[in-house]
């Protein structure tokens, strides 16, 4: 198993070739990283054409996985996502034929488009790493992760995700516009490529990737810290402007990626402001604001950082190491 400075120093090297073609938004792609660390999905909310797609295809061939995308739309059948068993007229028999769901990271693209039913298709393999059809369960390829975007401006025609999808979700992030520097440098690296296609280099092997997975379980949570965390999330349940606070789900998400942030700062232990960075991105979709909340349009966010305000944040101390 690789031990925890030797998974900051790896995990720096993927971070450093993703930015060859997503620039200026490390602290996205850091998110995204802890969330394949911790085998977890990824929702991006935000506006069309800021990289959304580059960043899923672009961390397939960073990290030489199989990517593949399905465009949501409202006439897509569950079948199209799952796969669906064929009559082979040669044997006399039915054949199944694996939908784009079997592959390493699946670009969910506007998942929202989709009716209900087939956004449900999703939620057995999102959950269980598995595709029933026909009687017969068919695991799917480790690791497995979904990267799924919403658009937040065009609603007409969507079907907005339940709360229980929502809450498999293990963060939710945006891109954001880039800075009129940021913006230029994209158009430089353009012109010094002449072509449109970014080619990355492979920088390690999914039986890599595996064991990055296995080290996160190697990084010590003291009980101060762990207590914290519960108290956060149990923050957001008796929040006066929340009608549904997290669930336990939500508590566990927060341990996986303040876990996976301290691995990328090659720590072996988490530390109060691992927790916080993270706990907007991991709590804030899980939230159900009350009524007058939602028509006031108050961010989710806000709700997260007020929490983040009136829990006592634990005494930090200068090292914790796990025990031996």
């Amino acid at each position: 198993m690789l031990d925890t400075p030797s998974v900051g120093r790896l995990t720096q090297k993927i971070l450093d070739e993703m930015e060859r073609v997503i620039v200026g938004k490390r602290s996205m792609l850091e998110l995204v990283l802890m969330a394949l660390l911790a085998d977890g999905h990824v929702l991006f909310e935000d506006f069309p054409g800021l990289a959304k797609t580059l960043t899923a295809a672009s961390f397939a061939q960073v990290l030489g996985l199989d990517f593949k995308r399905i465009q949501f739309t409202p006439d897509l059948l569950p079948a199209d996502v799952t796969g669906s068993s064929i009559f082979n007229q040669r044997t006399g028999e039915f054949e199944f034929r694996p939908g784009p769901v079997f592959t390493n990271i699946l670009l969910a693209d506007e998942i929202n488009r989709a009716p209900p039913k087939t956004q449900a298709a999703l939620l057995e393999a999102m959950q269980e790493r598995q595709v029933t059809t026909d009687g017969v369960s068919r695991l799917l390829p480790e690791p497995f992760l979904v990267l799924a975007t919403e658009n937040p401006i065009e609603y007409e025609g969507t079907y907005p995700l339940p709360e229980a999808q929502l809450d498999r979700f293990m963060l939710r992030t945006g891109i954001g516009y880039p800075s009129r520097e940021q913006e230029w440098e994209v158009l430089k690296r353009r012109i010094e490529r002449r072509s449109d296609r970014s080619e990355l280099n492979r920088v390690i092997e999914p039986e890599a990737l595996r064991s990055l997975q296995e080290a996160l379980e190697a990084v010590y949570v003291s009980e101060s810290v762990g207590y914290y965390m519960v108290d956060l999330v149990a923050a957001t349940r008796q929040n006066a402007r929340v009608q549904v606070g997290s669930s336990p789900r939500g508590s566990l998400a927060l341990l996986k990626l303040a876990r996976a942030r301290a691995a990328l700062s090659g720590r072996d232990f988490v530390t109060p402001e691992d927790v916080k960075a993270v706990a907007e991105p991991a709590l804030a979709h899980r939230i159900i604001l009350a009524p007058e909340q939602w028509v006031q349009r108050v961010p989710q966010s806000t709700v997260i950082r007020q929490c983040l305000e009136e829990v006592p944040t634990p005494a930090t101390v200068e090292r914790v190491s796990a025990p031996r």
